[in-house]
């Protein structure tokens, strides 16, 4: 069987996302025959149906749901590849740096100055992102290298170097009574009556069961705490953007943050390799 194409995986997906020829078409920019004839092709090619057709409309089979996770995985790499590509191409582009807003602040200035003090400086665009967005935008080539945090972010299939390790802070508003402690432990901070732990996404997005809100965004989380709604245990280092109403408690039993630099294995490029010389060169740094 020959090799499917790109051009067969993107009419699929549109007619799977579409659920209907005609809109999958309108989409496409095509008219609607040529397009049902190359699904009834791709079907025949594979040798399994892909579609359920009936007067009702159009639905997935099995096989078509696999398909459809697949093929999207495929056009995304696709669309990475040329991305990278083109950016490696053009050698006076700057290298993009990727980090969560607020996060690691010390050492993304100390990189950012040792990477200028170079005797042939690569130019550095930083990029900042919400809660667990670098690994999306290093997969699909929209930056280079990325400043990550294990054991929160995701990791796989990345190549990493470690640059510090960092204990936890409580961040809570001023006026509550944990702000006047010296420090915390996780027991403290756990079903505090009228102020819940806020609930960041797991990897793959979900969220864990709870009652604090949902939070993806640093503005929301800070206004949350403000407001004297929510509380939240962070790397030392991303205290950073608190604000004038928080307060940050150090909690003693909290695991350890390692601030990770990650970048996809693939990736050859010599500024990518000179500027992770740099950042494994600085001397380690405490937390902030």
């Amino acid at each position: 069987m020959a090799d499917l194409e790109t051009r067969e995986l993107r009419y699929f997906v549109a007619v799977a996302e579409e659920l209907h020829f005609g809109r999958a078409a309108d989409r496409l920019g095509i008219a609607q025959p040529p397009l049902s004839r190359a699904i009834r092709q791709l079907e025949h090619r594979l040798g399994v149906r892909l579609l359920d057709r009936d007067r009702r409309g159009v639905a997935l089979t099995g096989a078509g749901e696999v398909l459809l996770h697949e093929a999207r995985r495929a056009l995304d790499a696709v669309a990475a590849a040329a991305r990278r590509t083109r950016r490696a191409g053009d050698a006076s582009r700057p290298l993009v740096l990727v980090t969560k807003a607020g996060a690691s602040l010390e050492l993304l200035q100390r990189l950012l100055d040792a990477v200028a003090a170079e005797p042939e400086p690569v130019p550095v665009e930083v990029l900042l992102c919400e809660v667990g967005e670098q690994a999306g935008l290093l997969r699909d080539g929209s930056a280079d290298v990325a400043v990550v945090h294990r054991p929160y972010d995701d990791l796989a299939g990345f190549d990493t170097e470690d640059l510090f390790v960092e204990g936890q802070v409580a961040i809570l508003p001023a006026g509550h009574p944990l702000a006047a402690r010296e420090a915390l432990t996780l027991a403290d901070v756990q079903d505090v009556p009228g102020l819940p732990i806020a609930r960041w996404p797991r990897l793959d997005g979900t969220y864990p069961d709870g009652p604090g809100p949902e939070v993806r965004t640093q503005s929301k989380l800070a206004q949350l705490v403000a407001l004297g709604k929510t509380l939240l245990v962070i790397p030392a280092s991303s205290r950073a953007w608190q604000w004038p109403q928080h307060v940050a408690v150090p909690v003693t039993d909290a695991p350890d943050v390692t601030t990770v630099l990650a970048w996809q294995p693939a990736n050859r490029s010599r500024a990518v390799a000179s500027f992770v010389r740099t950042a494994t060169s600085l001397s380690p740094i405490g937390p902030t």
